[in-house]
């Protein structure tokens, strides 16, 4: 099978397309004929040699995809050779084909086309696992997210505008927070120019917000422990401010607040099964009917992947990039 190989840790450039050998279904697991993965910021870091994939896992680059059924490991049920369906993955999506557990195995929603459907697998159970199943945000409450161009933002807003919070959200140009204020943002802020925890609290009259989630990890973590409403949830899902910053833990304490870190590729397959399972019952059919929906930049082919990582890296896109297979 064709699959993108990495010539080493580095830029885009290290990344090329040769030949692999094709997996084999293990028990429990699913083979797909592969048609589109999405990127991450987990791969750009796994290909600079920062984030290697977990024991087990396969080390082609690729988080998600979409596909057809090809083949069935010894005791999966529910699944058909031939069946789409989208996969989150630990590794393995930038290729023609990749082995998953069943259980991380997904129905494409209605409404939803085979190569789009490969935008939401990683975004979906990011959010619903962090914002919804984690931080617990209820109707009503107010949810930061940064980034909210992103693949992740795009879809957080969606979502917890869908379930009824006021969704305030940052990001850098003007095109930008036009686009999340499309999606149901409430408040957008700039956060080249504003203060977003002045933002926040002039938006809420002083409360704060009950749910952050932060990708920015360092950078941000004294304001957003600041921004929280009286016990608040920070969910940091990323570090790309850094690992190591400095929390005021009196000012925690005043809030009652919750300051919770969670990755989600390296926890057990039947923890990751569940999610799966609980975005499928719960967010699934939003989706079919057309209220939240995968946000595409746009799709490149597999041969052109080191361009993609430098279109992701760049920062010039909204939504989510797509290889196409």
């Amino acid at each position: 099978m064709r699959a993108v190989i990495a010539d080493g840790a580095g830029g885009p450039e290290v990344l090329s397309v040769g030949e692999l050998p094709d997996p084999t279904p293990g028990p429990g697991e699913v083979v797909l004929d592969v048609v589109a993965a999405g990127l991450n910021r987990a791969d750009l870091l796994q290909r600079q040699g920062l984030y290697p994939p977990p024991p087990g896992a396969s080390p082609v680059i690729g988080m998600e995809c979409s596909g057809t059924v090809a083949a069935l490991g010894e005791g999966v049920t529910g699944w058909s050779v031939g069946d789409p369906a989208c996969a989150l993955l630990a590794g393995g999506g930038y290729a023609e084909k990749v082995a998953v557990p069943a259980g991380q195995l997904m129905p494409v929603p209605d409404g939803v086309d085979l190569v789009h459907a490969a935008a939401l697998p990683e975004v979906a159970a990011t959010v619903w696992s962090n914002v919804f199943m984690v931080a617990g945000l209820k109707p009503h409450e107010t949810f930061l997210v940064h980034g909210g161009a992103g693949g992740i933002g795009t879809f957080a807003i969606q979502l917890a505008h869908q379930l009824g919070a006021t969704v305030l959200t940052t990001a850098g140009t003007a095109e930008k927070l036009a686009a999340c204020a499309a999606l149901g943002a409430d408040v957008t802020i700039n956060y080249r120019d504003q203060d977003f925890v002045e933002v926040v609290r002039e938006a809420t009259d002083g409360y704060g917000a009950d749910v952050v989630l932060d990708n920015m990890g360092a950078k941000y973590l004294g304001r957003n422990v600041d921004v929280l409403a009286i016990e608040g949830r920070l969910v940091i899902i990323g570090m790309q401010g850094g690992s190591k910053g400095e929390l005021d833990i009196n000012t925690l304490l005043r809030k009652r607040g919750a300051v919770i870190a969670t990755a989600l590729r390296s926890r057990p397959v039947d923890e990751k099964s569940a999610i799966c399972a609980s975005v499928v019952e719960h967010v699934w059919p939003l989706v079919s009917a057309g209220l939240v929906r995968p946000v595409v930049h746009g799709t490149m082919p597999l041969e052109d992947v080191a361009a993609a990582h430098a279109l992701m890296e760049s920062g010039e896109h909204s939504g989510k990039i797509l290889l196409t297979i």
